[in-house]
Protein backbone atom coordinates (compact mmCIF):
# COMPACT_ATOMS: atom_id res chain seq x y z
CA UNK A 1 0.00 0.00 0.00
CA UNK A 2 1.34 3.44 -0.93
CA UNK A 3 2.19 5.62 2.03
CA UNK A 4 0.55 9.03 2.45
CA UNK A 5 3.96 10.74 2.46
CA UNK A 6 4.74 9.33 -0.97
CA UNK A 7 1.39 10.48 -2.37
CA UNK A 8 2.00 13.94 -0.90
CA UNK A 9 5.43 14.06 -2.52
CA UNK A 10 3.85 13.30 -5.92
CA UNK A 11 1.22 16.00 -5.41
CA UNK A 12 3.92 18.54 -4.54
CA UNK A 13 5.96 17.54 -7.57
CA UNK A 14 2.97 17.92 -9.93
CA UNK A 15 2.14 21.31 -8.44
CA UNK A 16 5.72 22.43 -9.00
CA UNK A 17 5.52 21.33 -12.65
CA UNK A 18 2.39 23.44 -13.07
CA UNK A 19 4.08 26.48 -11.54
CA UNK A 20 7.04 26.16 -13.94
CA UNK A 21 4.82 25.59 -16.98
CA UNK A 22 6.10 22.03 -17.40
CA UNK A 23 2.90 20.15 -16.59
CA UNK A 24 1.59 18.14 -19.55
CA UNK A 25 -2.16 18.78 -19.66
CA UNK A 26 -4.27 16.48 -21.80
CA UNK A 27 -7.39 17.48 -23.73
CA UNK A 28 -9.59 14.48 -24.68
CA UNK A 29 -10.50 14.40 -28.38
CA UNK A 30 -14.04 13.11 -28.94
CA UNK A 31 -14.03 12.84 -32.73
CA UNK A 32 -11.98 11.36 -35.56
CA UNK A 33 -8.78 13.02 -36.73
CA UNK A 34 -9.01 15.60 -39.50
CA UNK A 35 -8.55 19.32 -40.06
CA UNK A 36 -11.30 19.96 -37.49
CA UNK A 37 -11.85 17.99 -34.32
CA UNK A 38 -14.07 18.05 -31.26
CA UNK A 39 -12.18 18.52 -28.00
CA UNK A 40 -13.23 18.32 -24.37
CA UNK A 41 -11.94 21.61 -22.94
CA UNK A 42 -12.48 21.64 -19.19
CA UNK A 43 -15.74 19.71 -19.51
CA UNK A 44 -17.02 21.63 -22.54
CA UNK A 45 -17.00 20.10 -26.04
CA UNK A 46 -15.53 22.53 -28.57
CA UNK A 47 -15.00 22.21 -32.32
CA UNK A 48 -11.60 23.54 -33.32
CA UNK A 49 -8.98 23.50 -36.04
CA UNK A 50 -6.47 20.71 -35.56
CA UNK A 51 -2.81 21.62 -35.99
CA UNK A 52 -1.41 18.97 -33.68
CA UNK A 53 -1.60 15.66 -35.55
CA UNK A 54 0.72 13.30 -37.36
CA UNK A 55 -2.08 12.87 -39.89
CA UNK A 56 0.08 14.50 -42.59
CA UNK A 57 -1.79 13.06 -45.58
CA UNK A 58 -5.37 13.27 -44.22
CA UNK A 59 -5.80 9.49 -44.30
CA UNK A 60 -6.84 8.92 -40.68
CA UNK A 61 -10.55 8.99 -41.48
CA UNK A 62 -10.53 8.25 -45.21
CA UNK A 63 -13.91 6.58 -45.86
CA UNK A 64 -12.54 4.24 -48.54
CA UNK A 65 -9.96 2.86 -46.15
CA UNK A 66 -12.42 2.64 -43.24
CA UNK A 67 -14.77 0.48 -45.34
CA UNK A 68 -11.87 -1.71 -46.43
CA UNK A 69 -10.82 -2.15 -42.79
CA UNK A 70 -14.37 -3.17 -41.82
CA UNK A 71 -14.50 -5.82 -44.55
CA UNK A 72 -11.13 -7.20 -43.46
CA UNK A 73 -12.33 -7.39 -39.86
CA UNK A 74 -15.35 -9.39 -40.99
CA UNK A 75 -13.04 -11.99 -42.55
CA UNK A 76 -9.92 -12.01 -40.38
CA UNK A 77 -11.10 -10.35 -37.15
CA UNK A 78 -8.04 -9.42 -35.05
CA UNK A 79 -5.67 -12.02 -36.43
CA UNK A 80 -4.04 -15.06 -34.85
CA UNK A 81 -4.04 -13.75 -31.25
CA UNK A 82 -0.39 -14.70 -30.89
CA UNK A 83 3.09 -14.12 -32.22
CA UNK A 84 3.61 -14.97 -35.85
CA UNK A 85 6.17 -17.77 -35.70
CA UNK A 86 4.07 -19.80 -33.23
CA UNK A 87 0.45 -19.53 -34.34
CA UNK A 88 1.02 -18.36 -37.85
CA UNK A 89 0.80 -15.13 -39.72
CA UNK A 90 -1.73 -13.98 -42.30
CA UNK A 91 -1.30 -13.48 -46.01
CA UNK A 92 -2.23 -9.81 -45.49
CA UNK A 93 0.70 -9.24 -43.13
CA UNK A 94 3.10 -10.88 -45.57
CA UNK A 95 1.70 -8.87 -48.49
CA UNK A 96 2.12 -5.58 -46.63
CA UNK A 97 5.78 -6.39 -45.98
CA UNK A 98 6.31 -7.10 -49.67
CA UNK A 99 4.55 -3.87 -50.62
CA UNK A 100 6.46 -1.61 -48.24
CA UNK A 101 9.83 -3.15 -49.22
CA UNK A 102 9.04 -2.48 -52.88
CA UNK A 103 7.81 1.06 -52.16
CA UNK A 104 11.04 1.96 -50.34
CA UNK A 105 13.19 0.02 -52.85
CA UNK A 106 14.55 -2.49 -50.33
CA UNK A 107 14.78 -6.28 -50.59
CA UNK A 108 12.60 -7.18 -47.60
CA UNK A 109 10.63 -5.83 -44.66
CA UNK A 110 9.52 -6.96 -41.20
CA UNK A 111 6.54 -5.40 -39.40
CA UNK A 112 5.79 -4.71 -35.75
CA UNK A 113 2.95 -3.35 -33.63
CA UNK A 114 4.85 -0.03 -33.45
CA UNK A 115 8.10 1.53 -34.59
CA UNK A 116 9.06 1.89 -30.93
CA UNK A 117 9.03 -1.90 -30.75
CA UNK A 118 10.96 -2.14 -34.01
CA UNK A 119 13.73 0.11 -32.71
CA UNK A 120 13.74 -1.28 -29.19
CA UNK A 121 15.53 -4.57 -29.90
CA UNK A 122 17.01 -3.89 -33.33
CA UNK A 123 20.53 -3.16 -32.09
CA UNK A 124 20.67 -6.07 -29.64
CA UNK A 125 19.71 -8.38 -32.49
CA UNK A 126 22.33 -7.06 -34.93
CA UNK A 127 25.31 -5.88 -32.83
CA UNK A 128 27.54 -7.59 -30.28
CA UNK A 129 29.99 -6.41 -27.64
CA UNK A 130 32.79 -6.31 -30.22
CA UNK A 131 30.82 -3.80 -32.33
CA UNK A 132 30.03 -0.08 -32.02
CA UNK A 133 26.98 2.13 -32.48
CA UNK A 134 27.41 5.86 -33.13
CA UNK A 135 24.17 7.71 -32.39
CA UNK A 136 23.01 11.31 -32.97
CA UNK A 137 22.38 13.12 -29.69
CA UNK A 138 18.85 14.21 -30.66
CA UNK A 139 17.61 10.74 -31.60
CA UNK A 140 14.15 9.54 -30.64
CA UNK A 141 13.65 7.85 -27.28
CA UNK A 142 13.02 4.49 -28.96
CA UNK A 143 16.48 4.57 -30.55
CA UNK A 144 18.10 5.67 -27.30
CA UNK A 145 16.38 2.89 -25.38
CA UNK A 146 17.21 0.30 -28.03
CA UNK A 147 20.88 1.28 -28.06
CA UNK A 148 21.04 1.04 -24.27
CA UNK A 149 19.79 -2.54 -24.46
CA UNK A 150 22.55 -3.71 -26.81
CA UNK A 151 26.04 -4.77 -25.74
CA UNK A 152 27.90 -2.79 -28.40
CA UNK A 153 30.22 0.10 -27.55
CA UNK A 154 28.27 3.34 -27.59
CA UNK A 155 29.33 6.71 -29.00
CA UNK A 156 27.22 9.85 -29.34
CA UNK A 157 27.77 12.69 -31.81
CA UNK A 158 26.16 16.12 -32.12
CA UNK A 159 23.35 16.16 -34.67
CA UNK A 160 24.59 17.11 -38.16
CA UNK A 161 28.08 17.89 -36.85
CA UNK A 162 30.14 15.87 -39.32
CA UNK A 163 33.44 16.70 -37.65
CA UNK A 164 32.15 15.32 -34.37
CA UNK A 165 30.76 12.24 -36.13
CA UNK A 166 34.10 11.56 -37.80
CA UNK A 167 35.90 11.90 -34.48
CA UNK A 168 33.53 9.35 -32.94
CA UNK A 169 34.11 6.99 -35.86
CA UNK A 170 37.85 7.29 -35.30
CA UNK A 171 37.34 6.51 -31.60
CA UNK A 172 35.29 3.44 -32.54
CA UNK A 173 38.07 2.25 -34.83
CA UNK A 174 40.69 2.87 -32.14
CA UNK A 175 38.65 0.79 -29.71
CA UNK A 176 38.85 -2.15 -32.11
CA UNK A 177 35.20 -2.20 -33.12
CA UNK A 178 34.43 -4.77 -35.80
CA UNK A 179 31.03 -3.74 -37.14
CA UNK A 180 30.03 -0.07 -36.83
CA UNK A 181 26.59 1.46 -37.27
CA UNK A 182 25.68 5.16 -37.52
CA UNK A 183 22.16 5.78 -36.20
CA UNK A 184 20.08 8.90 -36.80
CA UNK A 185 16.54 10.15 -37.12
CA UNK A 186 15.81 11.25 -40.68
CA UNK A 187 13.66 14.10 -39.37
CA UNK A 188 13.84 15.24 -35.76
CA UNK A 189 10.21 15.52 -34.77
CA UNK A 190 10.53 18.40 -32.30
CA UNK A 191 12.16 20.76 -34.81
CA UNK A 192 11.53 19.48 -38.32
CA UNK A 193 15.33 19.41 -38.78
CA UNK A 194 16.53 17.01 -41.48
CA UNK A 195 19.64 14.87 -41.12
CA UNK A 196 22.50 15.45 -43.57
CA UNK A 197 22.36 11.89 -44.88
CA UNK A 198 24.62 12.62 -47.82
CA UNK A 199 27.55 13.59 -45.59
CA UNK A 200 26.74 10.77 -43.17
CA UNK A 201 26.88 8.23 -46.00
CA UNK A 202 30.20 9.68 -47.20
CA UNK A 203 31.67 9.12 -43.74
CA UNK A 204 30.12 5.66 -43.58
CA UNK A 205 31.86 4.76 -46.82
CA UNK A 206 35.14 6.16 -45.58
CA UNK A 207 35.04 4.26 -42.28
CA UNK A 208 33.25 1.17 -43.62
CA UNK A 209 30.17 1.22 -41.42
CA UNK A 210 26.42 0.76 -41.73
CA UNK A 211 23.83 3.55 -41.69
CA UNK A 212 20.48 3.14 -39.93
CA UNK A 213 17.75 5.80 -40.21
CA UNK A 214 14.50 6.17 -38.26
CA UNK A 215 12.27 7.90 -40.81
CA UNK A 216 8.94 8.02 -38.96
CA UNK A 217 8.34 11.70 -39.75
CA UNK A 218 9.24 11.40 -43.43
CA UNK A 219 8.09 8.09 -44.92
CA UNK A 220 5.10 8.38 -47.26
CA UNK A 221 5.13 12.16 -47.68
CA UNK A 222 8.65 13.63 -47.89
CA UNK A 223 9.96 14.33 -51.36
CA UNK A 224 8.73 13.49 -54.82
CA UNK A 225 7.81 9.83 -54.36
CA UNK A 226 7.27 9.83 -50.61
CA UNK A 227 10.30 7.69 -49.88
CA UNK A 228 11.52 9.96 -47.11
CA UNK A 229 14.82 11.57 -46.23
CA UNK A 230 16.89 9.04 -48.17
CA UNK A 231 15.13 10.13 -51.36
CA UNK A 232 15.33 13.81 -50.36
CA UNK A 233 19.10 13.55 -49.85
CA UNK A 234 19.68 11.35 -52.89
CA UNK A 235 21.07 8.41 -50.92
CA UNK A 236 18.36 5.77 -51.36
CA UNK A 237 20.86 3.10 -52.34
CA UNK A 238 23.35 3.97 -49.58
CA UNK A 239 21.18 3.45 -46.47
CA UNK A 240 21.41 -0.03 -44.96
CA UNK A 241 18.42 -0.06 -42.61
CA UNK A 242 15.33 2.12 -42.30
CA UNK A 243 12.73 1.88 -39.56
CA UNK A 244 9.47 3.75 -39.84
CA UNK A 245 5.80 3.80 -38.96
CA UNK A 246 2.34 3.44 -40.37
CA UNK A 247 0.96 5.15 -37.28
CA UNK A 248 1.65 8.73 -38.42
CA UNK A 249 1.26 9.79 -42.06
CA UNK A 250 -1.05 6.87 -42.82
CA UNK A 251 -3.20 7.81 -39.85
CA UNK A 252 -3.43 4.41 -38.17
CA UNK A 253 -3.38 3.80 -34.45
CA UNK A 254 -0.34 1.52 -34.56
CA UNK A 255 2.20 -0.21 -36.74
CA UNK A 256 5.90 -0.03 -37.56
CA UNK A 257 8.41 -1.78 -39.77
CA UNK A 258 12.07 -2.21 -40.69
CA UNK A 259 13.35 -2.54 -44.26
CA UNK A 260 16.78 -3.82 -45.22
CA UNK A 261 18.50 -6.59 -47.15
CA UNK A 262 16.73 -9.95 -46.99
CA UNK A 263 19.51 -11.48 -44.86
CA UNK A 264 19.14 -8.75 -42.22
CA UNK A 265 15.36 -9.17 -42.13
CA UNK A 266 15.76 -12.94 -41.82
CA UNK A 267 18.05 -12.44 -38.82
CA UNK A 268 15.53 -10.08 -37.22
CA UNK A 269 12.70 -12.58 -37.68
CA UNK A 270 14.75 -15.08 -35.70
CA UNK A 271 16.41 -12.85 -33.09
CA UNK A 272 14.37 -9.65 -32.61
CA UNK A 273 12.66 -10.22 -29.24
CA UNK A 274 9.73 -7.86 -29.83
CA UNK A 275 8.95 -9.81 -33.01
CA UNK A 276 9.36 -13.17 -31.28
CA UNK A 277 7.37 -12.40 -28.14
CA UNK A 278 4.70 -9.86 -29.17
CA UNK A 279 1.58 -9.95 -31.28
CA UNK A 280 1.92 -8.24 -34.64
CA UNK A 281 -0.28 -5.89 -36.65
CA UNK A 282 -3.91 -6.84 -36.88
CA UNK A 283 -4.70 -7.93 -40.46
CA UNK A 284 -7.03 -4.96 -41.07
CA UNK A 285 -4.17 -2.50 -40.54
CA UNK A 286 -1.88 -4.54 -42.79
CA UNK A 287 -4.54 -4.70 -45.50
CA UNK A 288 -5.40 -1.00 -45.62
CA UNK A 289 -1.70 -0.09 -45.38
CA UNK A 290 -1.04 -2.10 -48.53
CA UNK A 291 -3.89 -0.25 -50.21
CA UNK A 292 -2.39 3.11 -49.23
CA UNK A 293 0.97 2.05 -50.66
CA UNK A 294 -0.77 1.55 -53.98
CA UNK A 295 -2.62 4.88 -53.71
CA UNK A 296 0.54 6.83 -52.90
CA UNK A 297 2.48 5.04 -55.63
CA UNK A 298 -0.02 6.14 -58.27
CA UNK A 299 -0.74 9.75 -57.21
CA UNK A 300 1.22 12.67 -55.79
CA UNK A 301 -1.82 14.85 -55.10
CA UNK A 302 -1.79 14.50 -51.31
CA UNK A 303 1.95 15.15 -51.08
CA UNK A 304 1.62 18.22 -53.30
CA UNK A 305 -1.21 19.60 -51.19
CA UNK A 306 0.80 19.05 -48.01
CA UNK A 307 3.85 20.75 -49.52
CA UNK A 308 1.83 23.81 -50.58
CA UNK A 309 0.17 24.13 -47.17
CA UNK A 310 3.56 23.89 -45.46
CA UNK A 311 5.10 26.59 -47.63
CA UNK A 312 2.12 28.90 -47.02
CA UNK A 313 2.23 28.53 -43.23
CA UNK A 314 5.99 28.91 -42.96
CA UNK A 315 5.98 32.00 -45.19
CA UNK A 316 3.13 33.74 -43.35
CA UNK A 317 4.63 33.04 -39.91
CA UNK A 318 7.98 34.46 -40.99
CA UNK A 319 6.23 37.56 -42.38
CA UNK A 320 4.56 37.97 -38.97
CA UNK A 321 8.05 37.97 -37.35
CA UNK A 322 7.69 34.74 -35.40
CA UNK A 323 10.85 32.72 -34.80
CA UNK A 324 10.51 29.32 -36.46
CA UNK A 325 13.04 26.59 -37.09
CA UNK A 326 14.15 26.67 -40.72
CA UNK A 327 13.13 23.57 -42.67
CA UNK A 328 10.90 22.35 -45.50
CA UNK A 329 9.10 19.92 -43.22
CA UNK A 330 5.41 20.18 -42.15
CA UNK A 331 6.54 20.04 -38.51
CA UNK A 332 7.01 23.72 -37.72
CA UNK A 333 8.59 24.63 -34.37
CA UNK A 334 7.44 28.09 -33.28
CA UNK A 335 10.08 29.06 -30.72
CA UNK A 336 9.31 30.89 -27.48
CA UNK A 337 12.15 29.73 -25.20
CA UNK A 338 10.42 30.15 -21.86
CA UNK A 339 8.31 27.15 -20.79
CA UNK A 340 5.67 29.17 -18.95
CA UNK A 341 5.25 31.52 -21.90
CA UNK A 342 4.95 28.66 -24.36
CA UNK A 343 2.44 26.88 -22.12
CA UNK A 344 0.32 30.01 -21.71
CA UNK A 345 0.22 30.69 -25.45
CA UNK A 346 -0.69 27.07 -26.22
CA UNK A 347 -3.46 27.09 -23.63
CA UNK A 348 -4.90 30.34 -24.99
CA UNK A 349 -4.74 29.09 -28.58
CA UNK A 350 -6.76 26.03 -27.54
CA UNK A 351 -9.19 27.45 -25.01
CA UNK A 352 -9.79 30.92 -26.49
CA UNK A 353 -8.90 30.75 -30.19
CA UNK A 354 -10.16 27.26 -31.01
CA UNK A 355 -6.79 26.21 -32.47
CA UNK A 356 -5.50 22.85 -31.21
CA UNK A 357 -1.70 23.17 -30.85
CA UNK A 358 0.50 21.90 -28.02
CA UNK A 359 3.60 23.30 -26.37
CA UNK A 360 6.76 21.30 -25.77
CA UNK A 361 9.21 22.01 -22.97
CA UNK A 362 11.84 20.27 -20.88
CA UNK A 363 12.44 17.31 -20.66
CA UNK A 364 10.87 16.70 -24.10
CA UNK A 365 13.13 19.44 -25.54
CA UNK A 366 16.22 21.11 -24.01
CA UNK A 367 15.77 23.73 -21.30
CA UNK A 368 15.08 27.26 -22.55
CA UNK A 369 14.01 25.89 -25.95
CA UNK A 370 10.27 25.64 -25.31
CA UNK A 371 8.15 25.85 -28.41
CA UNK A 372 4.75 25.19 -29.89
CA UNK A 373 4.99 22.48 -32.51
CA UNK A 374 2.58 23.10 -35.38
CA UNK A 375 1.89 20.20 -37.72
CA UNK A 376 0.55 20.92 -41.16
CA UNK A 377 -1.66 18.42 -43.01
CA UNK A 378 -3.01 17.87 -46.49
CA UNK A 379 -6.40 18.14 -44.77
CA UNK A 380 -6.00 21.89 -44.19
CA UNK A 381 -7.64 24.45 -46.44
CA UNK A 382 -6.04 27.84 -47.20
CA UNK A 383 -8.44 29.61 -44.83
CA UNK A 384 -7.37 27.23 -42.05
CA UNK A 385 -3.78 28.39 -42.51
CA UNK A 386 -4.89 32.02 -42.51
CA UNK A 387 -6.85 31.52 -39.32
CA UNK A 388 -4.06 29.91 -37.31
CA UNK A 389 -1.63 32.66 -38.36
CA UNK A 390 -4.15 35.33 -37.36
CA UNK A 391 -4.61 33.65 -33.98
CA UNK A 392 -0.86 33.40 -33.42
CA UNK A 393 -0.53 37.12 -34.21
CA UNK A 394 -3.37 38.01 -31.84
CA UNK A 395 -2.01 35.94 -28.94
CA UNK A 396 1.61 36.83 -29.77
CA UNK A 397 0.85 40.54 -29.52
CA UNK A 398 -0.91 39.97 -26.20
CA UNK A 399 2.21 38.29 -24.78
CA UNK A 400 4.62 40.75 -26.47
CA UNK A 401 6.48 38.12 -28.49
CA UNK A 402 6.12 39.93 -31.83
Amino acid sequence: MLKNEYIQDIENEMEELKQWGLYKKEYPIVSSQSSTIKVDVNGKIKTMLNFCANNYLDLANDKRLIEMGKKTLDTYWFGTASVRFICGTTDLNKQFEKDIAKFLTFEDAISFASCYQANNWLFEALLGKEDAVISANLNHASLIQGIRLCKAQKFRYQFNDMEDLENKLKEADSSGAKKKMIVTDGVFSMDGDIADLNSICDLADKYECMVMVDDCHATWFVWENGRGTAELCGVEWRIDIISSTIGKALGWASGGFIVSKKQVVEKLRNQHKWYLFSNNLIPAIASISSEVVHILSSSKDLRTRLENNTKKFRSEMEEAWFTIRESIHPVVAVMFGDAQLSSSISREMIEEEGIYVKDFSFPVVPKNEARIRVQISAAHEEDHIDRIVESFIKVGEKYNVI
